[in-house]
């Protein structure tokens, strides 16, 4: 999984530390999440995506195996 997590917390002036405090997480999930190396619930999915005024579709890309 691919994420523009990285890309939009830019654009809103976040750090890992600010979305993780407003999704309810710790910065390191932030950090697997940006590295592609966590799977997200969809309740955290939807959390992130709303806190970067963003759908999930945008946020999160889910590579076809």
């Amino acid at each position: 999984m691919k994420t523009r997590i990285k890309e939009l917390r830019a654009r809103y002036d976040l750090t890992q530390e600010e979305l993780a405090e407003k999704v309810g997480v710790r910065r390191e999930t932030i950090v697997f999440l940006e590295k592609g190396k966590y799977n997200p619930s969809l309740k955290l999915a939807h959390d992130v995506a709303k806190v970067l005024n963003s759908k999930i579709e945008e946020v999160f890309i889910f590579e076809e195996q």
